[in-house]
């Protein structure tokens, strides 16, 4: 039996298990699926030779995540930043711009460019203080109260009506307002105005990194630590119970709340489970991955050299996309999150063909093909991109909730992104991490800091479980 049972191999659960193997435990790591990864897998979805990240595909917290710097990420895998971080178009070929530059930035945005600059400016300057407040229990003293002074100030700006108030022009709003939207949330809003400053500052402070490889890339460097460290590795083996595991003395489940409850429910007390069954999940997310046979035809040619790009248009479209969404429709012209790793990674396709990734939001549950409607947007922005498609298969919302247990009506973040969400994680606790259970612990995106690829709720799970069951401090973890 080994000292440490890890169930599920996403970046998170990966993570625990780096860390408890680095402590000089013995850990066994136990995934469902046939492939480890979660959401870092990377297959050839339609053809051989083309590589599709299946979930995440783009990196913004891979150098700025405090588990993969101490874990020295950028020495184990190779990260591509592109020096274009994310753009937003705009009908007539326009588009807001967000280089690594701040400055350059600032200069490609119009009149409202210093007031972007004056925005952003202190949050990129204080990174590592907005770092250490978003990637941590939010119940907490933070390491620098200025950089969370100013966070806490923009974040209130721009998740309220006054989101408008600095800017005269539609650039800088469009471009502010596609980042925000990683949340799944409603428009404007608090969660979903911090997420996207947050993301925003990392732009500029670090960039936004595409691995080499794929996605898959980050968890095989892990997977390869673990291994080193004497861990083992079993694809293919569902857990269902805690009883199937033989008892560890120390168990971390990187799943959902409603996964816990099927492991452990029977052993939980009847306050935990209660709080367990009404934590709340967020929409969904239907993905459209495609082949293509030459670069998107971008009406704003700059844009091909953008590792991401947010597919709307002005701030009052994505606005409406996303509260139509949250209102349980279907927009007709939804925001499209698009990733376009090809320029950056010739790897991924044969010579002559790119894949392109990209999804849109939609409400729980659905099974609804928005292959159409991200067709049509993405045509509305690049003319003649109908005619580059070589081929093209959409995931729902539905089959994602399928494809992975964790994504709970096809919600990639594993929990509705509002302040209540960020706050319940899944109980409203100083170690929200660790369960009533002696020895289990949670680590999925379902626990601070939430979603993203960071590592960061295995690590702190990692973190308690060393000190509270074995007495050890956490290990190093660089090269």
């Amino acid at each position: 039996m080994p000292d440490v049972a890890v169930v599920g191999s996403g970046p998170n659960g990966l993570a625990a298990a780096a860390v408890m193997a680095r402590a000089g435990l013995s850990v066994e790591v136990y995934e469902a699926a046939a492939i480890m990864g979660g959401g870092t897998r990377t297959v050839e979805l339609m053809q051989p030779g083309h590589i599709h990240d299946i979930c995440s595909a783009v990196h913004p917290m891979a150098l700025a995540s405090p588990f993969f710097r101490a874990f020295e990420l950028e020495r184990r895998v190779e990260l591509v930043v592109p020096e274009l971080s994310f753009g937003s178009p705009l009908d007539g070929g326009r588009a807001a711009l967000a280089y690594r530059s701040l400055d350059r930035s600032a200069a490609a945005l119009g009149r409202d460019g210093d007031a972007y600059r004056k925005l952003m400016l202190p949050l990129v300057r204080r990174i590592d203080g907005v770092m250490d407040l978003t990637q941590n229990q939010l119940l907490r003293f933070p390491a620098d109260p200025v950089a969370a002074v100013l966070f806490g100030l923009r974040t209130l700006e721009q998740g309220s009506p006054l989101w408008n108030v600095r800017f005269r022009e539609d650039l800088v709003p469009s471009l502010i307002t596609g980042v925000a939207a990683h949340a799944v949330s409603h428009l404007p809003s608090l969660a979903a105005a911090g997420a996207g400053l947050m993301l925003s500052a990392l732009g500029h402070a670090r960039g936004w990194p595409i691995p080499v490889g794929g996605s898959a890339s980050i968890a095989a460097a892990l997977a390869e630590d673990i291994k080193e460290h004497g861990g083992v590795i079993h694809t293919g083996t569902p857990v269902e119970s805690l009883g199937e595991l033989g008892r560890p003395r120390a168990t971390l489940l990187d799943v959902a709340p409603r996964g816990l409850l099927g492991i452990a429910g029977t052993e939980l007390p009847d306050g935990y489970r209660r709080s367990l069954e009404a934590f709340r999940y967020g929409n969904g997310s239907c993905k459209v991955d495609f082949i293509l046979s030459a670069p998107v035809p971008w009406a704003n040619r700059e844009l091909a050299q953008a590792g991401t790009v947010h597919v709307c248009g002005t701030r009052a479209e994505v606005a409406k996309a996303e509260n139509e969404v949250r209102a349980g429709r279907h927009p007709e012209r939804p925001y499209v999150l698009v990733a376009q790793p090809s320029p950056f990674d010739g790897g991924r396709a044969p010579a002559g063909r790119q894949i392109l990734w990209a999804y849109c939001h939609v409400p729980a549950g659905s099974t609804v093909d928005m292959g159409e409607a991200v067709t049509a947007q993405l045509e509305r922005f690049a003319p003649g991109f109908r005619d580059v498609v070589v081929q093209a298969r959409v995931t729902t919302a539905a089959e994602l909730a399928e494809y992975n247990r964790n994504y709970v009506g096809g919600d990639f973040s594993a929990g509705i992104m509002d302040v209540p969400g960020l706050l319940r994680r899944p109980v409203v606790s100083p170690v929200p991490w660790r369960t009533p259970l002696r020895g289990v612990y949670i680590c999925s995106s379902s626990t601070p800091p939430g979603p993203g690829v960071t590592g960061m709720p295995g690590y702190h799970a990692a973190k308690h479980a060393l000190k509270d069951i074995f007495g050890l401090p956490v290990p190093g973890l660089g090269l």
